[in-house]
Parts: structure tokens; C-alpha cells; sequence
């Protein structure tokens, strides 16, 4: 009973924080999971002669970088707009998930090498059993931070964090797989006395290679499209214009609409043509239940709205609408 009131207001706790709270603890277990595994896997790697293990030891440390570099860019991004940002700092975590991405390509590249290298000279690998030993700690640390990484970074829609967590769940295919390979290399031994099998170790390290140069790329078309002022996801871009097109007078149409991301913030802008009667009061107010429309339905979206007088269509005359497909 008292277990059950401990994790009610343990998640109690958690709810009430505020976003921006939950991404900087969310956050700082991500850096101190990363300290943990990186000092174990080195030490482990090094005492059996594993350079898969050494290979996820320096995988785990450029998550513990990208950790960091997280966690710097939702303190960034969770600031104001100032005086010299006056879009806030949202970009800040576009920027991160994209260096997040580049340290894994490198980090790909030192394991290809050092595996390479121990394909080519016989090694032996002592002590198998250290070795699938804190791998299996490493796949089940990941598996529960980068969870909750998706979870906060999804639900505040925060790159950083989701680019983390990417890092994260890459550790945990890669962790089994060198796991599988110590495991496929200690049965074969015994299996088959006086066949060596230390090649698996550094196989199972180009195949880590491989996998985190994968997620290296979707990452870093991720986090770069918001950099180059893509558009907003088709989802939400068609239910923009459809909410647009829907609209009854004195709104007549609409034109300009332009929609872009940086961060979780959100903008949008547009042109309403309404009837040119209205008094100014009149067009702010359409305004302004456009815009809360349009924020109810897009979190963290910053909407510009620009109110033209809409010209009525005369006889042998084609006008403007502003409806989708049209100029």
C-alpha cells in the first residue's frame, strides 16, 4: 500500500513539473546514464580485449556528448524571445540533433578502423562472459532512459531530446549485437576446442558501425530540415489550410500562407480577405479567433495574420479567392 501512494506521488510530481522541467531532468539521466556505461564499457573493453566492447565504450561516449549537447540546448531553446532573438531560440535544438548526428558519423568511422585493424592481426578476447555481462546492463539502461527520452521528447516536442534518444536506442541494437557476438564466440569455442572465433568481436564491430551510420543520416534529415525553413508537416499544413478554406464570411478567403518550424515553436502566417466594410475592430477580432483556432489545434505555434479587403467578383471578371490551388 505504501509502494502504491510512493509511486502515485512520485507521479504526482512528475505531471505538475512544467515542460520545460521535465526535459531538463529528462535530460541531466540521460548524461548521468552516459557517465555510467562509458567508465564500465572502457574498463570491461579493456580488461578482455574486446574491441567491440571498446567500440561501444566510445559509442557511449559520443552519446554522452550528444547527452550534453542536449542537454545545453533545451536550457537554450526553453529561454525567451529577446531583443536579439526575436523568434525565440528554438533553432538551438536543430542545430544540436544536427552535431548529434556528425559525432556519430565519426564515431563510426574510429570503430571501422580499429575493427579493421584487429581483423587483420589475431587478438584474443579474455574473460567473454565481463564482456555480454555489461552489455546487457548497457541494453537495459538504454532501453529505459531513451524511453523516457521519446516520451518527454515527444510530448513537448523537443528535437534535442528526441535526437538523444535516438542515440540511445542505437546504443541498445548495438549493445546486442556485440552482446550476441561475445555470446555466438564463447559457445563456438566450446563448441568446436581449437577453432578460434575472436573474428565475430570485430565483425559485431562493423556491424555497431553500420547500424549508428544509419541512424547518423536520419537524424541529420531531421534535424536539418527545420534549419532550411521547411514547411510544417503535411499533416498539420492540409488541416491549416482546410480550417482556412472553411471559414464563412465576412472572411472570403485567404492567400500568402507561409509555415515553417524552429524547435517545437511553430509559425504561421497568412492573409485574410474579408469584407471591406469592416470596421477595424471587426477584422482584429477575426484575428484573433483565428489565431487561437489555429493554436488550440498546434501547440507553441506563433501565428501572423495580415487582413485584406476581399474584392467582390464582377461580371467577366475572375478575382482572387485565396483557396487553396489558387494565386
Amino acid at each position: 500500500m505504501a509502494c502504491n501512494w510512493a509511486a502515485a506521488f512520485c507521479l504526482f510530481r512528475w505531471y505538475s513539473m512544467t515542460k520545460q522541467t521535465q526535459k531538463t531532468r529528462v535530460a541531466l539521466l540521460s548524461v548521468a546514464s552516459n557517465t555510467t556505461l562509458v567508465v564500465l564499457k572502457l574498463i570491461v573493453g579493456l580488461f578482455i580485449g574486446s574491441v567491440a566492447v571498446v567500440a561501444e565504450a566510445v559509442h557511449s561516449g559520443v552519446d554522452l556528448v550528444a547527452a550534453l549537447i542536449a542537454y545545453y540546448a533545451v536550457q537554450e531553446s526553453g529561454k525567451p524571445a529577446d531583443g536579439d532573438h526575436p523568434f525565440g531560440h528554438g533553432k538551438v535544438e536543430n542545430v544540436s540533433g544536427v552535431i548529434e548526428a556528425l559525432l556519430i558519423f565519426v564515431a563510426a568511422g574510429w570503430i571501422v578502423y580499429e575493427a579493421v585493424q584487429k581483423l587483420v592481426s589475431v587478438h584474443i578476447v579474455e574473460a567473454v562472459g565481463w564482456g555480454v555481462g555489461v552489455m546487457a546492463l548497457s541494453v537495459a539502461m538504454n532501453t529505459v532512459v531513451s524511453s523516457m527520452l521519446f516520451k518527454v521528447g515527444k510530448a513537448t516536442d523537443s528535437v534535442a531530446l528526441q535526437a538523444d534518444a535516438w542515440h540511445l536506442r542505437t546504443d541498445v541494437w548495438t549493445s546486442a549485437g556485440v552482446m550476441l557476438g561475445l555470446g555466438l564466440m564463447w559457445v563456438g569455442e566450446r563448441a568446436f576446442p581449437g577453432v578460434h572465433f575472436h573474428w565475430l568481436d570485430p565483425v559485431a564491430a562493423i556491424v555497431v558501425a553500420v547500424l549508428i551510420v544509419r541512424a547518423a543520416y536520419k537524424l541529420t534529415l531531421a534535424s536539418g530540415r527545420d534549419l532550411l525553413d521547411v514547411v510544417l508537416p503535411s499533416d498539420e499544413e492540409q488541416w491549416i489550410q482546410a480550417y482556412l478554406a472553411g471559414l464563412e464570411p465576412p472572411v472570403h478567403g485567404y492567400h500568402g500562407l507561409r509555415t515553417r518550424k524552429a524547435g517545437s515553436d511553430r509559425f504561421v502566417e497568412l492573409h485574410l480577405l474579408v469584407t471591406p466594410e469592416m470596421t477595424v475592430v471587426d477584422s482584429h477580432a477575426i484575428t484573433e479567433f483565428v489565431t487561437r483556432d489555429i493554436q488550440e489545434r498546434l501547440p507553441e505555434c506563433h501565428v501572423t495574420v495580415h487582413i485584406e479587403p476581399w474584392e467582390e467578383p464582377q461580371a467577366g471578371r475572375s478575382t482572387n479567392t485565396g483557396r487553396p490551388g489558387q494565386q
